[in-house]
């Protein structure tokens, strides 16, 4: 029940209408600790950003099509002893997105590339960052489905917009026509204006092999993706192990020797 029923088609009309989950609380708060009417007022605020960044927050995430909830704080970094664990925490403050720089993740299969390039799009989601994650195989399908809808210009320019767009399992299939010159104008159009992660299989000295049709293509876009990317490598054992099966116990029975 709004303490004073004549606040709500006014907090509504203002877009406050969120002050009415606390308003009554708040007011009993009020009451009990004699605040001053500007205590009052800032609690009722603060209130208000705090939903309202929440809420900002829950959109990102839905936006980021995140595949899981994967986190820094769930990455096991003992797993991979090799790895640069000082530049991934100088990445996760978000300097490379201010720089525009490119994030560049290789390893094999099962080593944790997805992992910590999701777990980058939180922290940046946490920055108040529009994250896109999607693989590099559905990206070129949605701008080839978008072509043929004669609206290829505009989802080329809604993806060159995102803060930052993260392109997973790069070469994982040979791009073929048109998919190459997709991505190549997708990259040329993000290029030192958004910041771009890109996770491979392959060995960055076998990223041109994306490209088996167009070597001038390959090295026109990876020429943008390298320049003054970071580069990670993950190289250990893959998580995904098979499951050991429990050793079966033989059983064995006595001999009956009642007569």
């Amino acid at each position: 029940m709004t303490p004073i029923p004549e606040l709500e088609p006014h907090l509504k009309q203002l877009r406050l209408s969120g002050i009415l989950d606390s308003l009554d609380a708040r007011n009993r708060q009020a009451i009990e600790s004699k605040l001053a009417y500007t205590e009052f007022l800032a609690i009722l605020m603060g209130d208000e950003v705090a939903r309202r960044e929440h809420n900002k927050f829950s959109t990102r995430i839905r936006r980021a099509q995140f595949r899981s909830s994967k986190t820094l704080e769930q990455f096991d970094f003992q797993r991979l002893p090799q790895l640069n664990r000082a530049l991934v925490h100088d990445l996760a403050t978000g300097r490379y997105l201010r720089e525009c720089s490119p994030v560049l993740i290789v390893g094999p299969s099962g080593t944790g590339k997805s992992h910590l390039a999701q777990a980058l799009g939180h922290c940046a989601v946490r920055q108040g960052v529009d994250v896109l994650f999607t693989s590099c195989s559905a990206l070129t399908q949605s701008l080839h489905a978008a072509r043929a809808i004669n609206a290829y210009g505009r989802k080329l320019q809604a993806l060159s917009r995102i803060a930052l767009l993260i392109i997973d399992d790069f070469g994982l299939k040979p791009l073929r026509s048109p998919a190459d010159e997709d991505l190549h104008e997708l990259i040329s159009e993000r290029y030192e204006r958004a910041t771009t992660i890109v996770t491979s299989n392959l060995d960055f000295s076998e990223w041109d092999q994306a490209f088996p049709a167009n070597p001038l293509l390959a090295s026109a876009t990876l020429d943008r993706l390298r320049h003054n990317a970071y580069c990670l490598v993950l190289d250990g054992k893959s998580y995904r192990e098979p499951r050991q099966m429990p050793t079966k116990t033989k059983i064995t029975t006595q001999p009956n020797n009642a007569k």
